[in-house]
């Protein structure tokens, strides 16, 4: 079985984070759609910005906690593919800007 870990960005500027165990094209469609009650519906439309699939439920599900409680820069180095900046861009190894924008994890 394959799991998709991806993150949205929302037209408030703010992220996403999620997992999938159906395709990942379905569920972005799902999100714009409204289909569920939750972050996104009142932040549509919505873009898929990254995504990793997993072979496994329990790494998917460790992964997408640990991307939730990362901070927006971190999110958006990871986005990038800035394998380099992350170790960096830990709460413990930077100040964190101030920005009054949301994360939605």
């Amino acid at each position: 079985m394959e799991v998709t870990v991806y993150i949205l960005r929302c037209s408030d500027g703010s992220y996403y984070t999620g997992l999938t165990k159906q395709g990942i094209e379905a569920r972005v469609w799902e999100h714009n759609a409204g289909i569920y009650d939750g972050y996104t519906a009142k932040r549509r439309p919505i873009e898929l910005v990254f995504q990793e699939v997993y072979d496994s439920i329990i790494d998917a599900i460790a992964r997408e906690q640990q991307i939730k409680g990362w901070s927006r820069r971190k999110k958006e180095a990871l986005i990038a593919l800035d394998y380099e900046a992350l170790p960096a861009l830990s709460r413990r190894g930077f100040a964190p800007r101030k920005s009054s924008e949301g994360d939605g994890s």
